[in-house]
């Protein structure tokens, strides 16, 4: 009854399915057969250390080349930030030593100075040095005249005679009838004053009625004349040509930082009067300070904010004539000058900028967003990889498929050929060749193509050998005997039925040696011999690394591109030994 019950549903069944094949249990057509690939496939995508390799180098591809075209920003996009900086602007010193100034150089050298110098320190008025005889004469205070033979040849002063034009030089004869005018306009009103004093003491006595308003003083005035000119000296130290200064005296010097910069009396004058007051503060509007009219400090005037000067205004500012600045006084530590620092806004590099919601990587010392470069970084780096494995994978299998199915001579020829390159000193040749690059100053470019091929050139022994090795022991097989028999060409034999059953042991060793490329152009470009600006690449951004302070406080400088970098070489090695136990499961333990 069971029987009967079992056939008539098999009847029933084949009744409602006439189409559909039927096989019995120890048919072999009931396996389900895979394919070659399919079989690698399944056997990888059970490893999960393969498949969390292949994650990650398809997150590395999505996010380098991907990601470099959503980034609002360029690979060489310069940020930048306004900073208020107190940059140094001028130095004021009080002149305490000695200045000399020579009419015949010939008779009033250095030693002849030092001279002066000991005859003035021991009150002689007469000195001789060299078979010549000088004569000292005190013009003034701190004012001394050296004469030999009758004739004036050098004097001895401590005020400072500053021309009021930029660039004017003042002659000998000039500064000496300057300073001696100076000189005895001082002692008049020395004179004056001690009078003053004087006729005050004698007129204490006298009654309100009897004292009569006294008339204002005249200014004090004194002249010379040079070269014909006439020129007046107030008590002030203004030396003047007509109503047009020339010139001035003062004890003090004010230098400004920038050779290109000439300060007016008037600067000078305030800042000294600043000083004198104690004050630590100063601010300044004038128009007398100039600047050298050249187009590149008028530029640098303009950016920086200078005052105190006649910047070279932008266009929109050119009906602003003056300038405004403020100014900080400060000591220096040997109380020898003062330090006159300038507040000034100045566009800068918004270097090492910490993350945040523009940056979210931060910027580098540049200024450049970190997670841009960071994505073409990744480009150019996995583009260099992948490139010199070609390279290598093409001249490994043409010379060892070469030698390992022809073997004699030529194999003999091919394999000492390997073994020279095998002996090449690859990474000093490169450090050679990228500081010969560098001298040359190869274009960018250029350089990258230069670089892939370096290094594929280099690296294809290996490859060789693995081809050759596995050819040797492929020729032999009866496949090959089938194919001489068919008279198929030799190329044929080697490109068609030889390097595809080496193509598994190729993929294996060249996703694992994808790995050490990219370590190597990491390593090149991290010693600024690999790849240059525009370009990035992960090895070049951590660059900066090799300064301490940026190893230890700018975090994301180097730990977001050494990340990756770890990461991306990791994932390639887990990959490669997916692939190889795909290919060959009995070496998987």
């Amino acid at each position: 009854m069971s029987q009967f019950d079992d056939t008539n549903k098999e009847t029933n069944e084949t009744t409602a399915n006439p189409n559909e094949e039927h096989y019995s249990l120890n048919d072999d057509r009931r396996v389900k057969v895979l394919s070659p690939g399919a079989l690698v496939a399944k056997r990888f995508f059970r490893n999960r250390l393969a498949v969390v390799g292949l994650s990650i180098l398809i997150f590395m591809f999505v996010f380098s080349f991907i990601g470099g075209l959503l980034s609002p920003y360029g690979e060489d996009e310069f940020f930048y930030r306004d900073d208020q900086i107190n940059k140094e602007f001028a130095v004021v010193t009080e002149n305490s030593d000695f200045r000399y100034l020579a009419k015949d150089s010939s008779l009033f050298g250095s030693p002849v100075q030092a001279q002066t110098m000991l005859a003035i320190q021991k009150g002689n008025a007469e000195f001789s040095y060299s078979g010549n005889n000088y004569t000292l004469t005190q013009e003034g205070t701190d004012f001394y005249s050296i004469a030999s033979g009758g004739s004036i040849v050098g004097i001895a002063y401590k005020d400072i005679v500053s021309s009021s034009t930029e660039g004017q030089a003042l002659s000998f004869e000039f500064v000496y009838a300057a300073l001696k005018s100076h000189a005895a306009l001082e002692q008049e009103v020395e004179n004056e004053a001690a009078q003053e004093t004087a006729g005050a003491s004698e007129a204490a006595g006298a009654t309100d009625d009897a004292a009569e308003p006294a008339a204002p003083d005249a200014p004090a005035v004194k002249t010379f004349t040079v070269d014909g000119l006439t020129y007046t000296i107030d008590e002030d130290g203004g030396v003047l040509q007509g109503d047009t200064e020339v010139a001035y005296i003062s004890r003090y010097i004010v230098q400004a930082i920038m050779p290109d910069i000439f300060l007016s009396r008037d600067f000078k004058e305030k800042l000294i009067d600043t000083i004198a007051a104690g004050e630590s503060k100063f601010t300044y509007t004038d128009e007398s300070l100039i600047m050298d009219d050249d187009a590149t400090a008028a530029e640098d005037s303009a950016e920086d904010g200078i005052g105190a000067m006649d910047d070279a205004l932008p266009e929109e500012d050119s009906s602003a004539a003056s300038a405004t600045a403020e100014y900080t006084i400060e000591r220096s530590q040997n109380h020898a000058n003062w330090i006159i620092r300038q507040q000034q806004s100045s566009r800068q590099y918004d270097s090492y900028s910490f993350p945040s919601s523009k940056h979210w990587l931060g910027t580098d010392k540049y200024g450049m967003d970190m997670l841009t470069r960071l994505m073409y970084g990744g480009r150019v780096s996995l583009m260099i990889g992948f490139i010199v494995i070609i390279i290598e994978t093409v001249l490994g299998v043409i010379m060892g498929g070469i030698a390992g199915y022809f073997g004699g001579w030529i194999d003999n020829l091919i394999m000492r050929l390997v073994d020279i390159f095998y002996c090449i000193p690859s990474m000093p040749i490169i450090l050679i060749l990228g500081a010969a690059m560098d001298q040359q100053r190869v274009e960018p470019g250029r350089r990258l193509i230069y670089l892939m091929l370096i290094l594929g050139i280099l690296g294809w022994a290996g490859i060789a050998r693995l081809v050759r090795g596995q050819i040797l022991s492929l020729r032999e097989q009866e496949f090959m005997t089938a194919t001489e028999a068919c008279g198929i060409s030799i190329k044929s034999r080697i490109f068609k039925h030889l390097i595809p059953n080496v193509i598994p042991q190729l993929i294996v060793n060249c996703t694992m040696g994808l790995g050490s490329v990219i370590i190597t152009e990491a390593t090149l470009s991290f010693l600024g011999l690999g790849v240059k600006f525009p370009f990035a690449s992960w090895g070049n951004i951590i660059n900066d690394v090799n300064n301490t302070h940026v190893l230890t406080t700018y975090w994301f400088i180097w730990i977001p591109a050494g990340t990756l970098l770890l990461l991306t070489v990791l994932a390639f090695n887990l990959v490669g030994d997916g692939l190889r136990d795909a290919f060959d499961p009995k070496m998987k333990r």
